[in-house]
């Protein structure tokens, strides 16, 4: 009696090629998907910087040399059609500059009521020649909003300084 040889591969066999490709398809799959997030979100963070440096421009070139009266208290709205799932918003306060003479007053040996009277006329100087202008710009199609601020500084350079003085 003689046994016939088979050429051909056996149900084991075939099971363990499948599995295999299965396993590879699975992780080239992953891979991919991942891949395809990284690059989503570096476009939506690029999205976010150029429109936010657009609108930042926009304000400096609105605002530069004006008087800090004429700078609105708050704006927001959208970026159009081109960009309709981005959203924008300004606000603008005046500056507040910190009290350092209570730290003055806390060292050793304390300071002279003159030095305490310039460092307040100097503070409320800066707070009343200085305005904050912070833009935010949002990205609202992602699972949860994505939000990026960019803060400027716009000084009033002709304001005089009075420190009180007579002849001032």
């Amino acid at each position: 009696m003689s046994i016939r040889k088979s050429s051909g591969f056996s149900l084991l066999e075939i099971m363990m090629a499948m599995a295999i490709l299965a396993t590879a398809l699975v992780l080239l799959a992953n891979s991919w998907s991942a891949g395809f997030a990284r690059v989503k979100k570096t476009q939506v963070n690029f999205e976010i910087a150029s429109l936010l440096e657009r609108k930042m421009n926009e304000y400096e070139r609105r605002y530069k040399g004006k008087p800090l009266a004429e700078i609105a208290d708050s704006e927001e709205d959208n970026f159009g059609d081109l960009y309709p799932q981005y959203t924008w918003k300004m606000e603008s306060r005046k500056f507040e500059f910190p009290d350092i003479s209570s730290t003055l007053s806390a060292r050793e040996g304390g300071v002279d009521e003159m030095t305490v009277m310039v460092i307040k006329k100097l503070t409320d100087h800066l707070s009343q020649t200085i305005k904050e202008l912070k833009v935010t710009v949002t990205y609202k199609a992602a699972k949860r909003p994505v939000s990026v601020s960019a803060t400027q500084y716009f000084v009033d350079y002709d304001k005089p300084l009075n420190m009180g003085l007579p002849g001032q």
